[in-house]
């Protein structure tokens, strides 16, 4: 199982409805809202990077205030 962080910056108001849209996919284990340089920390698995790639940009990218994203894949 391939695990990473997505660090995601929402528009202005928007974090609670992204925060809900993504707790309530598949691949997504666990969402924060934090303080900082980024609104939203998602952390999603899947079988291998590649996997995770797509999500990211399938469906991540996707959400309705969603503004950018940044992946960090979990090597250990």
């Amino acid at each position: 199982m391939t695990r990473a962080y997505v660090l995601i910056t929402t528009e202005i108001g928007r974090g609670d409805d992204v925060y809900k849209t993504l707790g309530e996919m598949e691949d997504v284990r666990e969402v924060n809202i934090v303080a900082g340089t980024y609104d939203i920390v998602a952390i999603v698995e899947s079988q291998s990077a590649r996997d995770i790639g797509r999500i990211v940009m399938d469906r991540l990218q996707r959400i309705d205030g969603v503004m950018s994203t940044v992946t960090l894949m979990a090597i250990r």
